[in-house]
């Protein structure tokens, strides 16, 4: 059974030993964390605790390294656990930058290493619900899609309110939504527009809204807020036969789609409290269907299907799905969404 050392053993590293424990493929063997206190807690778990990274790294019976530091020290542990003979699994964001991932693909490629990101939202089932619906064509061609997470207690205090280590929830949920997307899209992005915002932390944004077109014209907007009361749909997605609407993580949703054009008008206009109007007159019941939706039940939600992969390529059994060259699609939007800002302007792209 292969076995994991763990560099940074904080929240998400403790979650990945949760989800590990019963796993049948791989076992995590030890972790090494500046914090005394974290080294205590991994103590409890009954793993084994290194001096240092070193002292980790230079284990014989490591095979994989999972990073799961704060973000600005990901590209230089990721290469020094290669060089060291380890194949690594990395958190996200992969890097701080596409010049810094691109120091990890060039190692990878050097000591012939796997390298992949935990890009475990791909398996998420209220995206895979929406994914699902536009490609089985339940909406027509669509042409909007809006993908959004929402809170309302702003951000937790520590690292992620400090630029230098890589904070802000560009970096913290944006690189999931946007690797949603490009994983779902097969086209290229040619125009990228951003609005960030610094409510309660100035170094970084708390809240952003993100607006990526694909080659095909398509629209996807990505919101990101900390202190938002009243939440959005988390899938709201617009096509030229059909609305899907999926309320949260919960998968509850609905698709309501056209069964008749109506090219034919009606002469009267429809009198409402804000007035008369007749381009936004309702649609008669009958030219409609609604389709209930729910959580797909055969799809698994778990970090292990990252491990899964992971593995698959270690033996040779099957190629990476989640790959550095995929990682730098999203570190290219985002370094472009960053951009925008500082512009104030939309960046044209071909990523």
């Amino acid at each position: 059974m292969l076995k994991l050392g763990i560099i940074g053993y904080g929240g998400i590293a403790a979650y990945h030993y949760k989800n590990l424990k019963k796993y049948k493929r791989l076992k995590v063997k030890g972790i090494y964390d500046l914090n005394p206190l974290r080294l205590e807690v991994g103590k409890k778990d009954g793993l084994i605790t290194y001096a240092s990274k070193e002292a980790l790294l230079a284990d014989p019976e490591i095979d994989i390294v999972l990073v799961a530091t704060t973000n600005e020290v990901h590209k230089e542990l990721s290469i020094e656990a290669m060089a060291a003979g380890k194949h690594v699994i990395c958190e996200k964001p992969v890097t701080m930058s596409s010049k810094e991932l691109e120091a990890v693909m060039e190692a990878a490629k050097k000591y012939n290493k796997v390298f992949t990101i935990n890009q475990n939202r791909r398996t998420n089932k209220d995206f895979v619900l929406m994914k699902r619906s536009v490609e089985a064509g339940l909406l027509g061609d669509v042409y909007v899609i809006e993908s959004r997470v929402e809170g309302s207690r702003g951000m937790p205090k520590g690292w992620r309110t400090i630029k230098a280590l890589g904070g802000g929830m560009m970096f913290d949920w944006g690189v999931h939504l946007i690797d949603q997307l490009m994983y779902m899209m097969d086209e290229p992005v040619v125009n990228v527009f951003c609005k960030m915002y610094n409510i309660e932390y100035p170094e970084v944004d708390d809240n952003f809204r993100l607006t990526m077109t694909f080659e095909s014209g398509l629209t996807a907007q990505v919101e990101v807020s900390t202190n938002n009361y009243i939440t959005h749909p988390r899938w709201y997605v617009l096509g030229t036969h059909g609305t899907l609407r999926i309320e949260d993580w919960d998968c509850d949703g609905k698709i309501v789609r056209c069964l008749d054009k109506e090219s034919v008008w009606e002469d009267e206009i429809v009198y409402t409290k804000a007035g008369p109007t007749k381009t936004m007159a309702p649609r008669r019941p009958e030219t409609i269907e609604t389709i209930i939706l729910s959580e797909p039940m055969d799809v698994e939600d778990s970090i292990t299907k990252v491990y899964d992969n992971l593995i698959d390529a270690i033996e040779g059994i099957k190629p990476l799905t989640i790959t550095a060259e995929q990682a730098m699609r999203v570190m290219r939007v985002m370094e472009a969404a960053f951009e925008s800002v500082e512009k104030q302007q939309a960046i044209q792209v071909k990523i």
